[in-house]
């Protein structure tokens, strides 16, 4: 039995295996067999996380975590998780093979997915001028023509942002309104540099190795078009991984885990969560990163103060189980 599991790979995961190794948990982090590294893998030029003033890639950054994170002793297993006993003192943790892995702490760091339009150029071009993440990729775009496809607050916001790089930005919606809060719509109407395209849908992204367009259609009568562009920025939501706990840990309205305060505590005695899981509203690299610090240093207390038999000693900081929502 481990004293530490950790299940995800990203920013979160590996910098909490980082903290849990060098603390001596000899933490076991289970990455998917298939989705290594998260949201970041499917990034080019990452320019914003610190340490790296030149840049550097996704795929590249996340090897480095996981390479910091093995010299310390992390066991990086390539196992899909696909359920999870977290109520009693052990956890139990169900791969795909079946095999059941247990622990006395569990870190859940899977991240969330952005919604995707489901079409084949933009998995052909993620990376190359189709990005999900306006304040990650932005500065890419200067002086270019972009659309933000969305009609929520995060795609006004997404286009507000960014008009500060790009000559013009199209706003695309499917409707002939927006579903974005009144102060967010007018603050993007408000911008001479937007231009919303309505009652149209993207049916393809063009271009070999970078974005030249897109193909509209409208919803109204069906007709084609296309749109020059030099970026897509697909801004309709994101869905945190919380499947593997829906009936066990308390969520909040956001869908995302819910954690007592600014810890990494969930509703659950020896389960900690960190990441894109718990987090609706800022979403970086280096906040996830952040996060996972917080869940290795709790879990490192819990794990600290369980007594000789194994169950939890009393300890004036551990918060009442709470139903789950």
């Amino acid at each position: 039995m481990s004293k530490l599991i950790i299940i995800g790979s990203g920013p979160a995961g590996f910098t909490a295996a980082i903290y849990a190794a060098r603390a001596e948990l000899s933490p076991v982090l289970f990455a998917s067999s298939v989705e290594v590294g998260g949201e970041l893998m499917n990034t080019t030029e990452v320019e914003n996380f610190p340490g790296f003033p030149e840049g550097i890639q996704g795929p590249e950054l996340m090897a480095k975590l996981q390479e910091q994170a093995e010299k310390f002793g992390t066991t990086v297993r390539y196992d899909d998780v696909t359920a999870l006993d977290l109520s009693g003192d052990v956890k139990r943790v169900t791969l795909g093979n079946g095999a059941v892995e247990e622990a006395d702490a569990v870190i859940f760091a899977t991240g969330s997915a952005y919604r995707k339009i489901g079409i084949e150029g933009e998995q052909r071009l993620s990376g190359h001028g189709v990005s999900y993440c306006a304040t990650c990729d932005g500065f890419f775009f200067r002086e270019r023509t972009i659309a933000v496809v969305g009609g929520g607050d995060s795609a006004m916001e997404e286009a507000t942002f960014l008009t500060r790089f790009a000559s013009k930005v199209y706003v695309i919606h499917r409707r002939e309104e927006l579903r974005a809060s009144k102060i967010m719509q007018q603050r993007a109407f408000a911008d001479p540099k937007i231009e919303f395209v309505w009652n149209s849908e993207v049916v393809d992204i063009l271009g070999e190795d970078s974005v030249s367009g897109v193909v509209l259609r409208s919803t109204v009568d069906g007709s084609t078009r296309e749109l020059p562009l030099e970026g897509v920025f697909v801004a309709i939501g994101n869905d945190p991984r919380t499947h593997l706990v829906h009936d066990q840990l308390r969520l909040t309205d956001a869908g995302t885990v819910w954690v007592d305060g600014r810890s990494s505590r969930t509703s659950l005695t020896g389960v900690f969560a960190a990441g894109d899981v718990i987090d609706p509203t800022y979403r970086q690299a280096v906040t996830a990163a952040g996060s996972g610090t917080v869940a290795a240093l709790d879990a490192e207390h819990f794990l600290a103060s369980l007594d000789d038999a194994g169950a939890p000693a009393a300890d004036a900081d551990q918060i009442e189980e709470l139903p789950v929502a």
